[in-house]
C-alpha cells in the first residue's frame, strides 16, 4: 500500500468518528430577545419560515440524524441562491457540507465534503463585516452566529486540517462578545456547550 493510500486511509478512520457538529442552530426557537444597545437590521430577503426548517433539519442532522445531512445541505444550498454572500447562510451550508463526512467510508469522499465545508466557512469568516454585529436573526447578531457555527465546526474536525486554533480563537472571540449576554438563553448555552466539551 502506498504512502498515498494509507495516508487517504487513516484519513477516512478520522473522519468516520467525526462527532456530531455543535453548531447552535437555536434560530427556530430562541425569539426571547434582542442585545442591548444594537438595533434590528431587517432580514426580509432571508424568510424566517425557510431559515427555521433549514434550521431544524440542521439540528437533526448534528443530533446524529444521517438521513438529515443531506437535506440540510440542500436546503441552505437553495436559501443561499438568494443570498450567495450571506455569511450565516455560508458558515450553516458549510456545516451541513462537511459533516456529510460522516455519510460515506471513502477517503477521497470523506475529505473532499470536508474539505469544501470549511471554504464555504472561510468565505463565510471574510464575509462578516460590522453590520453583521447589528444584524439580528432571533435575537442573535448574525456576526456571533456565524463565528459559533465555524468554531463547532472547526473544532469537531480532525487535526489534520489544522482548524483548532482557530476553532478555538473563534470562540474566545465569541466569549469575550458583550453582546452574548443580552442573546437568547439558547444561544448562550450552546456556547457554553462547546466552551465545556473544549475544555474536557
Amino acid at each position: 500500500m502506498s504512502r498515498r493510500h494509507l495516508f487517504l486511509l487513516l484519513a477516512a478512520i478520522k473522519l468516520s468518528v467525526l462527532v456530531a457538529m455543535t453548531a447552535p442552530a437555536v434560530s427556530a426557537t430562541s425569539t426571547d430577545g434582542a442585545p442591548a444597545g444594537h438595533q434590528a437590521v431587517a432580514t426580509a430577503a432571508l424568510p424566517a419560515t425557510d431559515f427555521d426548517q433549514a434550521a431544524a433539519t440542521f439540528r437533526r442532522a448534528r443530533d446524529g440524524d444521517r438521513t438529515a445531512i443531506a437535506p440540510a445541505r440542500a436546503q441552505f444550498t437553495a436559501l443561499l441562491q438568494a443570498r450567495p454572500d450571506d455569511p450565516l447562510l455560508l458558515a450553516y451550508a458549510g456545516a451541513a457540507t462537511a459533516m456529510q463526512a460522516r455519510t460515506t467510508w471513502l477517503p477521497w469522499k470523506k475529505i473532499g465534503h470536508a474539505e469544501d465545508g470549511l471554504a464555504l466557512i472561510d468565505r463565510a469568516l471574510a464575509r462578516l463585516t460590522p453590520a453583521h454585529d447589528v444584524e439580528l436573526h432571533h435575537g442573535v447578531p448574525a456576526a456571533l452566529e456565524t463565528r459559533l457555527t465555524a468554531a463547532a465546526t472547526f473544532l469537531a474536525l480532525p487535526a489534520m486540517f489544522h482548524r483548532g486554533e482557530r476553532g478555538r480563537r473563534l470562540l474566545e472571540q465569541v466569549q469575550r462578545d458583550p453582546a452574548l449576554a443580552a442573546t437568547p438563553a439558547a444561544f448562550r448555552e450552546a456556547v457554553q456547550r462547546l466552551a465545556a466539551k473544549e475544555a474536557a
